[in-house]
């Protein structure tokens, strides 16, 4: 971990302008053997240039993270290190933990390196490096935290348009701190990311608990790449997953939405009981057969979804109970 020294060298703006930051860019990787070598490249420049303008430090690095690729994904990443094993770093996790987790253990490496603040960014290269700089720019003059966010979907198709927007409306209307159209392409100071580090839960929600941080930030805008070779990491059923995580980590609405449509539920019953006496009075009992059929299919459906949504929270509060491990890392350069 940083020394005390070390984390007060870089506390004020004025001081983060006069002494260039140890960066890292953390790159988490899952079966990315089609774009490593080129994505080595094109950072590798750039960290380059960016050294030789004395914008960071020349100690700054790329920490590529493993998530337990079956690819040779980490035959690249130590061949990368052979070459250069003061630019290129990684770490291989023995198992597939998921995007997130790689995210954080690259964040929480960063530290053990000294680092004074590290960017995280897809391997794909559709983050553009190009933003860096302004990232940088930006930390040096007092953001804790800058987000990079895209300016346009216009690689995106409709339906992942649709739903990306309707996610986020989503997000924002559960009360969820999350801002529109970024993903986990941010800086982060060492200050954020020790506090990150106290956060416990298992199931992360990175885009949710960064800006709950509170430490002043700012915002980036990039347009996003299209990937340069391979295929997404995140198909439907992932973002789905995703997107259950992102609501089940940070609000408790569906619940309360349970109980709004329970009390709903009872109100319809009084009405359907009323509509029973007056059929049962005026001999159209029979008549009143659909709409007892309707009745007991909806409140059927509604309970099987309440039991479907309350399921999914105490799933996640057994998963947090048994205190496993996020991940565990087998191999470190």
């Amino acid at each position: 971990m940083p020394q005390d020294n070390h984390e007060a060298t870089f506390r004020t703006p004025a001081t983060r302008n006069s002494v260039p930051p140890k960066l890292a860019l953390v790159i988490p990787c899952y079966n990315e053997e089609a774009v490593l070598p080129e994505t080595a490249k094109v950072l590798g420049q750039k960290i380059g240039e960016l050294i030789g303008r004395n914008l960071i430090s020349s100690a700054s690095c790329i920490l590529f993270v493993d998530d337990g690729s079956s690819d040779a994904t980490w035959s690249i990443i130590k061949d990368l290190h052979g070459k250069d094993r003061t630019r290129y770093r990684g770490i291989e996790f023995s198992h597939n933990s998921g995007h997130q987790n790689a995210v954080y253990a690259g964040l929480v490496e960063s530290l053990s390196l000294d680092c004074d603040a590290s960017i995280s960014m897809d391997a794909d290269l559709q983050d553009d490096p190009n933003a860096i700089e302004e990232m940088i720019t930006n930390f040096r003059n007092g953001d804790e935290i800058v987000f990079g966010v895209r300016n346009n979907r216009d690689t995106d198709t409709v339906f992942k348009r649709f739903t990306a927007e309707s996610f986020y409306r989503l997000m924002t209307w559960m009360g969820t701190d999350t801002i529109p159209d970024h993903a986990d392409f941010r800086l982060m100071g060492a200050t954020s990311i020790r506090a990150l580090s106290q956060y416990k839960e298992k199931n992360l929600y990175l885009r949710g608990i960064v800006p709950a941080l509170g430490f002043e930030s700012s915002k980036v805008y990039y347009t996003r790449g299209s990937r340069i070779a391979g295929e997404s990491k995140y198909p439907f059923s992932k973002m789905l997953s995703f997107a259950l995580e992102g609501i089940t980590s940070f609000s408790v609405k569906p619940l309360r939405l349970i109980t709004l449509t329970g009390f709903m539920s009872i109100l319809a019953s009084f009405v359907m009981l009323i509509y029973t006496i007056v059929s049962v009075t005026t001999g159209q009992a029979v008549a009143g057969w659909g709409s007892m059929m309707f009745s007991l299919w909806l409140l059927g459906g509604l309970i099987l979804t309440s039991l479907g949504v309350v399921g999914e929270y105490v799933g996640r509060i057994y998963i947090e109970t048994k205190q496993r491990p996020r991940y565990i890392i087998e191999n470190r350069l």
